[in-house]
């Protein structure tokens, strides 16, 4: 089956953009605490596809070494799976882009990894800060704003799910 993977920094949101896009609060396990996620976790949804939360990249109270492990871990998982179709990179909106994140864009692109870019919490910005959020976004590629709390981009993230999934 199809896979749809969810990369980005720790605590950016990725479990709870699965949890949105699902109709489920607690399928995917969330924390306030960066680096929950430890593992490479697979959701099967629609008995048609797996949606998959891959460990976070960046700020997390873990050993080095940890940190270093999840890294060989994502590479594998993104250089290998012959079923991957898709990649969301997720990005908080108040941060922006990251060199981290920037490295993550690039590899996807030399390696010919299909992505999109996701631009979440749009929600803790006003109008202003969202505007210049997304600009800034824009300089490196077009993003979905999205919002776990009032569901802004759910609706497009699962038209770019479904538009990957039957091409």
């Amino acid at each position: 089956m199809p896979e749809i993977a969810f990369l980005g920094r720790s605590n950016v949101g990725k479990s709870s953009l699965i949890n949105a896009i699902c109709g489920v609060k607690k399928l995917a396990f969330t924390s306030n605490t960066p680096g929950r996620t430890q593992a490479i976790n697979f959701y099967r949804i629609e008995r048609s596809k797996y949606l998959v939360d891959l460990p976070g990249y960046g700020y997390a109270k873990v050993p080095l070494g940890t940190k270093d492990e999840w890294a060989r871990l994502i590479e594998q998982y993104l250089r290998e799976r012959k079923t991957l179709q898709l990649s969301f990179l997720i990005l908080d909106a108040r941060r922006g882009w990251m060199e981290k994140d920037l490295n993550l864009k690039d590899w996807l692109e030399e390696n010919n990894r299909p992505y999109r870019v996701v631009a979440s919490k749009i929600d803790k910005l006003n109008q202003s800060e969202q505007s210049q959020s997304l600009k800034a976004i824009r300089q490196y590629a077009e993003p979905l704003p999205f919002s776990a709390v009032t569901g802004r981009g759910v609706r497009e993230i699962w038209q770019a799910i479904t538009n990957k999934s039957t091409t």
